[in-house]
């Protein structure tokens, strides 16, 4: 802490906002939207967000829920009292609801998983019974099977190749994997792909549990009967409603069979909490797990398989259910056709007080702040449009249908899409695309942070900083798991992802225990953060509602890109001496088998050696770019005429859409940046030029090079497409 605080005063005392410029604005219109930013920040109440999720999480609101229509309609009047023209769009999607769920022990003893989480003292809303929605995995494939159990560690690719090596096989067994590590939709989807009939995940302690701090109602971990609902859908695949790929769930649209839509799992799997997880465990013999898989739970952790004996059987409603989305548009005063688009989702597992509300309401009063400023006289020149999406949850759903309803109009007319979940207390993260990184990078060095009196950006550097990195601000980039995704993935708008935390640590996710109470003990008691973040994402909004020119610097876009190809050329290089080596030892005969008589281990062979990748066309082409972007960058735009800035600002809106390609990635053309995208294998973390990336860890070495001809192309196109402006800004 002592160094925290020394890293915040030194960067205190260093930096400092500059008024006299910002990003994309005249000198003339500076000082006009920093008090406009000053008058939107006075108006935000935490009162409200309190009292908003008070009501918003008072009962369990899953998509199709009679009391998330009521949440979407309330919320809708909402935005009309603000001056807001508010609708709800209505998409028609597949929705399985559980039915009957057995998880067994039938040998060498017995024993029948509870498959329910207790309620807590002091928590009424854990206590609603049958109102709660029972603990599951949404499109897991229902399925009745037996067989031996192996433990997987976290059931992530590393983790199968380890199993390789030590000779176990999961085919024609069920495995148990520990929840964490990669996304929960990439356990079964591996799980399958080796030949396992079953997939069971649990919340092991260590990871979420006793072994983090205490447990609810105690502290803010998860109990030993908690459990973690969440989608299994393959969203790598495609997210959205699984029978309408890539077009709307209207409710006259050709949809698929069921038997054939391919982001439902192939293999039947089932969420437990650690209580049920650890008889199941402990019947567990063979293989000692190694070090580093072994868990919290007090026992010696065995991978089996067997002779544990387990029996899981599940069984679906599954039924068309409506998806509710609140649209709210404010429209702009100079710029009518030129959109910023913010929202948050409203839909939840149970109750969902930190996963979304706490993030739709921050949402919510900065919207009613801007709404205020606007009956005053103070419209933004570009129009917003507010969204609270429904059906977040079981797969990105709600926004996925609006957008792919909408994606011609939006790819014309959207500046940016600006998306927050849930929010806590603590850093700012933010991330998105690149291009918005310095406007997002000054915005934050406005913002207060509530409880050190710094700004969040400095706030976020001294943590960086702290934790071994340098004194940047620099955004992630975007992979998936919210509803940023459709925007920036399949229709190439550019996209930010905003939100607080660091210091709200808690094992309530997707359980019954994401409640009112649970939140304002251990979230944002007051909500102050909730305040920081509407007061983040509002002056954002406001920049791009407002700039004279539409916020974008390419040259941090640029080396953020050059450093994604880096480490590829680098990773590649490692990935040859690394094999390289592997086969001198087995020529040299120096490996040493386990001396262990009882074990059958297979001998060594030589690995495929990894070719030559010309890297060379895409280092050529990012050359050529940066002495493109170099002279945009250093034109003044303050000095155009205002029918030049908007024609301008009218290519600019088709920057982040310069970096698609139509065919989209391979085997999942849905995503279309070529950029950004979620790993195939990785569920919501993102891989960059994911391509070019994915092929080479995949050693699909013909299709690497397929991919970097690709990307090559799309640099091409976005060097042309800066060129073509710079001709017309001359």
């Amino acid at each position: 802490m002592k160094q925290l605080l020394t890293s915040l005063l030194l960067l205190s005392f260093f930096t400092s906002f500059s008024q006299n410029s910002i990003i994309g604005f005249s000198p003339d219109n500076v000082n006009k939207e920093l008090e406009l930013e000053k008058a939107f920040e006075a108006k935000l109440n935490p009162t409200n967000l309190d009292q908003w999720m008070q009501k918003m999480s008072a009962e369990p609101h899953w998509v199709g829920t009679k009391f998330g229509e009521e949440n979407a309609k309330w919320i809708q009047s909402q935005f009309k009292s603000w001056g807001y023209d508010a609708k709800i769009e209505t998409y028609h999607i597949l929705f399985p609801y559980p039915t009957e769920r057995v998880l067994e022990l039938t040998g060498p003893t017995k024993y029948t998983a509870k498959l329910t989480a207790v309620p807590v003292e002091g928590d009424p809303f854990t206590a609603q019974g049958d109102a709660l929605l029972p603990s599951y995995n949404a499109f897991s494939t229902d399925g009745d099977v037996e067989a031996e159990l192996v433990f997987v560690n976290y059931g992530i690719p590393k983790d199968y190749e380890e199993l390789e090596k030590l000779g176990i096989s999961v085919k024609g067994k069920i495995v148990i994997a520990k929840y964490q590590g990669s996304w929960r939709g990439i356990k079964p989807k591996l799980a399958a792909k080796n030949g396992a009939i079953g997939c069971i995940i649990y919340s092991d302690p260590e990871d979420d549990g006793y072994g983090q701090g205490d447990v609810y109602p105690e502290g803010a971990f998860k109990n030993k009967t908690g459990v973690q609902r969440g989608s299994v859908m393959d969203m790598p695949t495609y997210p959205g409603d699984v029978l309408t790929p890539g077009y709307a769930a209207t409710k006259d649209a050709k949809r698929l069979d069921r038997k054939d839509a391919p982001t439902i799992t192939k293999i039947p799997v089932l969420p437990i909490s650690y209580e049920d997880a650890l008889p199941l465990l402990s019947a567990l013999e063979g293989t000692v797990a190694p070090e580093s898989w072994r868990g919290g739970l007090p026992i010696t952790y065995h991978i089996g398989p067997g002779p544990a004996k387990v029996h899981l059987k599940l069984v679906f409603d599954w039924k068309l259910v409506p998806a509710h989305n609140v649209i709210a548009t404010l429209k702009g005063s100079e710029f009518p056709d030129q959109w910023v688009m913010r929202g948050n989702h409203h839909d939840a597992w149970v109750h969902g007080a930190n996963d979304p509300i706490s993030g739709m309401v921050a949402l919510m009063e900065e919207a009613r702040a801007i709404g205020e400023l606007a009956k005053k006289g103070q419209k933004p020149k570009r129009t917003l449009v507010y969204c609270a999406w429904d059906a977040e949850e079981p797969g990105l759903i709600g926004s996925t249908e609006w957008v792919e309803d909408h994606k011609k109009e939006l790819q014309d007319k959207v500046v940016a899409y600006i998306n927050t979940d849930g929010n806590g207390r603590g850093f700012l993260g933010a991330g998105g695309s690149h291009s918005l990184q310095a406007m997002v990078s000054e915005v934050a060095g406005t913002v207060t942070d509530p409880q050190t009196k710094v700004s969040v950006k400095e706030r976020k550097i001294a943590a960086n900083m702290v934790n071994g990195g340098d004194d940047s601000f620099e955004l992630y980039a975007l992979g998936s798991g919210s509803d940023y995704t459709p925007f920036i993935q399949h229709a190439g708008i550019a996209a930010l992802n905003l939100g607080f935390g660091g210091e709200n640590d808690g094992g309530e996710y997707h359980t019954i225990y994401d409640t009112y109470p649970h939140y304002k003990r251990f979230k944002d008691p007051n909500f102050d953060y909730g305040v920081a973040l509407a007061n983040t994402a509002g002056r954002i909004t406001l920049r791009l509602a407002n700039a004279d020119v539409i916020p974008l610097n390419f040259t941090q876009w640029h080396a953020t890109v050059s450093t994604y190809l880096g480490e590829i050329i680098d990773e590649t290089d490692t990935m040859r001496k690394g094999v390289e080596n592997h086969n001198k030892l087995v020529s040299q005969n120096a490996y040493v088998l386990a001396a262990d008589p009882t074990k059958e281990y297979k001998k060594p062979i030589k690995k495929s050696i990894v070719p030559f990748i010309d890297f060379s066309p895409l280092q050529n082409e990012l050359v050529t770019l940066k002495e493109t972007i170099t002279v945009f960058q250093e034109m003044n735009t303050s000095k155009l005429s205002k029918d030049a800035k908007n024609e301008l600002n009218k290519k600019l809106i088709q920057a982040e859409h310069m970096l698609t390609s139509e065919k989209g990635l391979p085997r999942r053309p849905w995503f279309k940046h070529q950029i950004y995208a979620p790993g195939f294998y990785t569920g919501y973390g993102v891989k960059t030029l994911p391509g070019v990336r994915e092929a080479i860890e995949q050693k699909n070495w013909k299709e690497a090079q397929e991919q970097i001809e690709i990307l090559t192309k799309t640099f091409k196109n976005f060097n042309a497409f800066l060129q073509d402006m710079n001709v017309n800004l001359k």
